[in-house]
C-alpha cells in the first residue's frame, strides 16, 4: 500500500478532496435534522432517554444487570441530555455520527482513488435508507459506523505513512472505543486484517497491526465477560437464513428494489476490480455480516443494525464502479489506445453529472426516506400510547404492563399516565437498580386489582392472543387475571404494542359474573 501522492496539483486537488469530504457530510446533516421530531419515541429510544436521565451511579448499577454492552453509550447519552432533555437532542448525537460517517466514507474514497470517487462515495452513503434511518434513532448505532469508518482511515494512514507506534495506538484507541458503544463492533478486525493481506504488508505492519488490535480486544474482554452473562436480553433473536442476507442486500443499497437496486448491484459489482479501494472496501461490506450470521448458526446474535458500520464498503464500491465505468466510456470516446488515465482532481461535467444522477436517484426513492421519518415506522410509537391514555382514562383507572418492561412507555411519557395508578409496581427501576422496576408479589397484586373497575393493558398484540403462559409468575397472574375479571372495551394499536381498555366483568351491586365471551372472541376496534 503505497501513497498516491506523486503528481497531484497541489492546492488545487487539496480543495477538491476537502470539497469531495464537505459536501456529502453537509448533505447528511441536513437529511438526518429532515424530521428529526417525528413525535414519538419507540421502546428502545425510551430505554435511552429513561437510562441517560438517571445518576452515573444508577447507571453504573444497571448495568451490572442488564444492557453492559451499552455502558458506554448511555453515559455519553448521560452528559447530552442534562443540558436539554428532549426527543430531539436523543436523536442529536446519532445526526453527528452519521454526518461524520459520511465524511469518512468520503475520505476514504479520495484517499484509496480520487476526489470524484469520494465525492459520489459520501453522497450514495447519505441518501441510502438505512443511513438515514439510524441517524434520526437514539441508538448508538450511527457513531458506531463512524467509528469504524473513523479506524479504517487510521489503518490506511498507519500503513501509508512512515513507521511510527503513535499511528498504531491511535487506531487501537479509536477501535477500542468503538467497540465499546457496541462489541459487535469487533468484528471489524477481520476485514482489517483481510485488506492487510490482500496487500501483502510485511511483518512490521503486521505487527504493529497485532499490537493495535490486541490492545483493543484486551480492553473488550471484561464488557464481553459481563454482557454474555446477559445474553437472555438478545433471546428473541432468531437464526438467520437466506431471507436474511436478501434483506440485508436491499438494506445496504440506495434503493431496494427495482431498476435504482440492479443498477446499484451492478456498479458494486464493476467496483470489486477497483485494486486497492476493493482491498478495502469489499472486506468490510462482507466479512463482518458474514461472521455473524455463520456464528448466529450457534446461538443467535445477527441483526440488520449490529452490522451497520459494514454499509460503507458498498457505496464506495458503487462509487468506484461508477468511475471504472465513465473511465471506460471515456477511452472509447476519444478513440485512443490504453492508457492510464491522468490523475486530474475533477473532470467537472463527469463529476457533477454523476452528483445529478445521484439527485435523481434520491428522488426516485423519496418514498423510502418520508416513510423513514414517520413515527408509525418505527417498531411502536410510545407517545401515541400516553396520548390515548390522557384523554380516555377516569379517576380509579388502573393500568398493567405485560411484559413490565413496557413500563418504559409510561416512564417516558409520564403525563398520559398519571390519571392511571401502576397497581403491580413495587419499586421504581432507578431505585432497585433495574431498567422497569421490580413488581409485587402476584397476592398483592390481585389485591391491588379487587377494587379497580377499569384497567389499562399496555402489552404486545401476541401477548393477549396467545395462548402460551408467560414464564414469570407475576406476569402469568396478571394476565389471567385481566382474562377472568375483566372484559374488553376499546383497542388501539400503534405498531406491535396493544393499548386495552378492559371493564370488570362483574356488576357493581351484586358481584354476579357476568358470563361474557373471553377476550380473544370480542371485537377488537382501532
Amino acid at each position: 500500500m503505497e501513497t498516491e501522492d506523486a503528481g497531484r496539483p497541489g492546492r488545487r486537488w487539496v480543495r477538491a478532496e476537502a470539497v469531495a469530504v464537505a459536501v456529502p457530510a453537509a448533505v447528511m446533516f441536513a437529511l438526518g435534522l429532515w424530521g428529526l421530531d417525528r413525535g414519538g419515541m419507540w421502546g428502545d429510544e425510551s430505554v435511552t432517554y429513561l437510562v441517560g436521565r438517571r445518576t452515573v451511579p444508577q447507571i453504573w448499577r444497571l448495568l451490572h444487570t442488564v444492557d453492559a454492552v451499552h455502558g458506554l453509550y448511555y453515559l455519553l447519552m448521560h452528559a447530552v441530555l442534562a443540558a436539554h432533555p428532549g426527543e430531539v437532542v436523543l436523536r442529536l448525537p446519532s445526526v453527528f455520527g452519521a454526518a461524520a460517517a459520511t465524511a469518512l466514507v468520503a475520505a476514504l474514497g479520495t484517499r484509496l482513488s480520487r476526489p470524484r470517487v469520494g465525492l459520489w462515495a459520501g453522497l450514495l452513503y447519505a441518501i441510502t435508507p438505512m443511513t438515514g434511518h439510524y441517524a434520526q434513532e437514539g441508538r448508538s448505532y450511527a457513531l458506531v459506523a463512524a467509528g469504524v469508518a473513523g479506524a479504517t482511515l487510521l489503518l490506511l494512514r498507519a500503513v501509508d505513512g512512515r513507521p511510527a507506534p503513535r499511528r498504531w495506538w491511535l487506531y487501537g484507541g479509536v477501535l477500542a472505543a468503538t467497540c465499546l458503544l457496541h462489541e459487535l463492533a469487533v468484528l471489524v478486525l477481520c476485514a482489517h486484517a483481510a485488506t492487510l493481506a490482500s496487500a501483502r504488508v510485511p511483518r512490521a505492519v503486521w505487527a504493529g497491526w497485532a499490537r493495535a488490535s490486541g490492545a483493543a480486544a484486551l480492553v473488550l474482554l471484561p464488557l464481553a465477560w459481563v454482557s454474555q452473562a446477559q445474553s437472555g436480553q438478545v433471546a428473541w433473536l432468531r437464526t438467520p437464513g437466506w431471507a436474511n442476507v436478501e434483506g440485508l442486500a436491499r438494506c445496504f443499497a440506495v434503493g431496494r428494489t427495482g431498476v435504482v437496486f440492479w443498477g446499484y448491484v451492478a456498479l458494486v459489482v464493476v467496483g470489486i476490480g477497483a485494486g486497492r479501494l476493493a482491498s478495502v472496501a469489499l472486506p468490510l461490506l462482507v466479512l463482518p455480516p458474514a461472521i455473524l450470521m455463520l456464528a448466529s448458526q450457534v446461538q443467535p446474535l445477527y441483526d440488520d443494525r449490529y452490522v451497520l458500520y459494514a454499509l460503507a464498503g458498498a457505496p464506495l464500491l458503487a462509487a468506484a464502479g461508477a468511475d471504472r465505468v465513465v473511465t471506460v466510456a471515456g477511452r472509447l470516446w476519444r478513440r485512443a489506445p490504453r492508457r492510464p488515465y491522468p490523475r486530474r482532481p475533477y473532470p467537472h461535467p463527469v463529476t457533477l453529472t454523476g452528483v445529478l444522477v445521484i439527485a435523481v436517484v434520491f428522488v426516485a426513492c423519496l418514498p423510502l426516506q418520508l416513510k423513514n421519518r414517520s413515527a408509525d415506522h418505527r417498531p411502536e410509537n410510545l407517545a401515541a400510547v400516553s396520548a390515548v391514555v390522557a384523554r380516555q382514562a377516569r379517576p380509579g383507572d388502573a393500568v398493567l404492563y405485560l411484559p413490565s418492561v413496557w413500563r418504559v412507555g409510561a416512564l417516558a411519557y409520564p403525563r398520559g399516565f398519571r390519571g392511571a395508578r401502576d397497581v403491580a409496581l413495587a419499586e421504581s427501576g432507578a431505585r432497585s437498580g433495574t431498567l422497569s422496576g421490580l413488581e409485587a408479589p402476584p397476592g398483592e397484586v390481585r389485591r391491588r386489582l379487587a377494587s379497580v373497575r377499569r384497567v389499562w393493558v399496555v402489552a404486545p398484540a401476541y401477548v393477549l392472543n396467545s395462548r402460551r403462559s408467560p414464564a414469570n409468575p407475576t406476569e402469568r397472574l396478571k394476565l389471567a387475571l385481566v382474562e377472568r375479571h375483566f372484559k374488553p372495551v376499546e383497542d388501539f394499536e400503534t405498531g406491535r404494542i396493544t393499548l386495552g381498555l378492559y371493564v370488570r366483568r362483574e356488576a357493581p351491586s351484586t358481584g354476579a359474573p357476568n358470563h361474557l365471551p373471553p377476550p380473544s372472541t370480542t371485537p377488537r376496534h382501532r
